[in-house]
């Protein structure tokens, strides 16, 4: 196990490249984003060297975030674009060499069974073109279960939906990103969902919060995580995907709080 600050939302105290070095400076190694499109790859993976931190994550693009969209997979109209978007997510993920993309589902009428099945089947016929026309890079495409009282209308919401469709695609370059926020917002706990979906291999990559307000993660929901995850063994990365309350430095005591400072090859704060 390994923590990745999450540069979109830690660090915004400085500018985008910086934060690369601010999180160096308080002991993380790897970092991970939303969304790197703002800056060219060569100068993010200039500034990473640099700092000394592996790039390990990001974000396939939405599509027009300022204008409400969450992702392009599920939408029938929007093929040509979602292949667009792989290809400018391959690119950075080359530049970077970073392994692991999430791509988002996107949002439908939850009230229109019509649409929401014809998302589905967009949702699968897209995951599995992207899992074979890439089959020979090395990435992983991630999907992640999201909430909607934070993103109301997401197609894919909880975890049993995402492992029986990647259960059915059966393409080893598909996994999931199991955020344990989104994941206590929905169904209420995480013991057991990690009890049951780690063994299966297909969870790739861990990101938490503290619930319901998405600051730092609370030493009473994820103290029991971290030893859960010990027993389980699992070895990949946990992005730090929260809001801090305040400056990202003043609220990092939480990481020892929690015992994740057993992850850090060092921590300073």
């Amino acid at each position: 196990m390994k923590l990745a600050a999450n540069l979109s939302w830690l660090y915004t105290e400085f500018s985008f490249p910086d934060r690369l070095l601010a999180c160096a400076q308080d002991g993380f190694k790897h970092a991970e984003c939303m969304f790197p499109y703002d800056y060219s790859a060569t100068l993010l993976r200039e500034k990473a060297l640099e700092a000394g931190v592996q790039w390990v994550l990001i974000n396939a693009p939405p599509g027009d975030w300022s204008r409400g969209d969450r992702g392009l997979a599920s939408s029938p109209a929007r093929r040509d674009e979602f292949k667009r978007s792989i290809e400018q997510a391959l690119n950075y993920a080359t530049v970077l060499d970073v392994q692991k993309v999430h791509v988002l589902a996107g949002l439908v009428d939850l009230k229109d069974k019509h649409a929401m099945q014809s998302a589905w089947d967009c949702y699968a016929e897209n995951l599995a073109w992207l899992a074979d026309s890439t089959r020979g890079e090395p990435v992983s495409w991630l999907i992640e279960p999201i909430n909607r009282f934070d993103v109301p209308g997401y197609l894919l919401a909880y975890q049993s939906e995402a492992h029986e469709l990647l259960a059915g695609l059966n393409k080893p370059n598909l996994g999931v990103q199991m955020d344990l926020y989104h994941c206590l917002r929905t169904e209420g706990e995480v013991l057991n969902a990690l009890q049951s979906y780690l063994p299966t291999g297909r969870v790739k990559h861990l990101q938490l919060a503290g619930v319901p307000h998405r600051n730092e993660p609370e030493a009473s929901d994820y103290a029991p995580v971290y030893e859960h995850l010990k027993i389980l063994g699992y070895k990949e990365f946990i992005g730090c995907e929260y809001r801090p309350r305040a400056g990202t430095r003043d609220g990092l005591g939480w990481i020892r709080s929690t015992g994740f400072s057993g992850t850090m090859e060092s921590f300073e704060t």
